[in-house]
């Protein structure tokens, strides 16, 4: 198998990315990633010819001493027993817009897979391989610019760090004296003495002032803290008792006796009539 993906990415950019597993792993379109699992690992899903086939595996990429890499993964079937090997040498040229990436190698499979046309296969695979050189382009190229932007950052606040004039300090006595600086300060004696003496001389506000004034602010401390608390919080006050007069105590006894008297007389003449 040969394959070529054109990139438009410095081979400098792409070298790095490639030595770093998780862009790696980002750059693989469709892989799910396990938890716990290696950083290029987990499920990918194949589409060729019509037919969709889930794959968990990994994938490995190892830089070799002539200056290309080295690409090994396996699969295995989710839904099924077949399986799948890859052996992949990965070379990258420079060309003028960018780099070409330049990939040949051997597969071997087994399972739902050799059912399906060789051509639907190659088209499947060949897809594959654009979308991962896409996909690490642009991995590349957003690394670089944040990168870019990091190092401009750096720079301005480093200018501006110590490029910045330092103002004199107001508490130095050395510091020179702007012209006309006696004038004002003369001007503001004389305005701070004029103001001490008419407060002086002011006469002490009439009562009428201090009783408005006290309205408006509101009643003193000692009347605060001596006044009886008012609302929920106030005394329940206590029951009077009423001692009754010695002339009502004896008064009901013979207005009940005289009452029972006339009774007692009235029968008495009727009984002669």
């Amino acid at each position: 198998m040969e394959h070529e993906v054109f990139v438009p990415v410095p081979a400098d950019r792409l070298k790095a990315a490639l030595a770093d597993p998780a862009r790696v792993a980002r750059a693989v379109p469709g892989l799910q990633q396990e938890a716990g699992a290696e950083p290029v690992a987990g499920r990918l899903k194949l589409r060729a010819g019509g037919t969709t086939i889930t794959y968990r595996g990994s994938v490995r990429v190892s830089a070799r001493d002539d200056g290309s890499y080295a690409v090994a993964g396996d699969g295995t079937e989710t839904r099924g027993t077949g399986t799948v090997k890859l052996a992949l040498i990965l070379r990258l040229r420079t060309q003028d817009d960018g780099t070409a990436l330049a990939f040949e190698g051997t597969a071997a499979a087994d399972g739902r897979i050799t059912e399906l046309p060789a051509e639907a296969v190659a088209s499947a695979v060949s897809r594959l391989l654009n979308r991962f050189g896409e996909n690490l382009g642009a991995e590349a190229a957003e690394t670089s610019e944040v990168a870019d932007t990091s190092e401009a950052e750096t720079e301005s606040e480093a200018v501006s760090v110590f490029d910045t004039e330092i103002p004199p300090s107001s508490l130095d006595r050395d510091a020179d004296d702007e012209p006309g600086d006696e004038a004002r300060d003369e001007a503001t004696g004389d305005d701070a003495a004029s103001l001490t003496r008419d407060f002086a001389e002011s006469p002490a506000p009439p009562a009428e002032a201090a009783h408005a004034r006290r309205t408006m602010i509101g009643r003193s401390a000692e009347e605060v803290d001596h006044a009886p608390p008012r609302g929920r919080y106030a005394p329940v006050p206590a029951p009077q008792t009423v001692v009754p007069n010695s002339t009502l105590r004896w008064a009901a006894p013979a207005a009940a006796l005289v009452v029972a008297s006339a009774i007692v007389v009235g029968r008495a003449l009727r009984r002669r009539r």
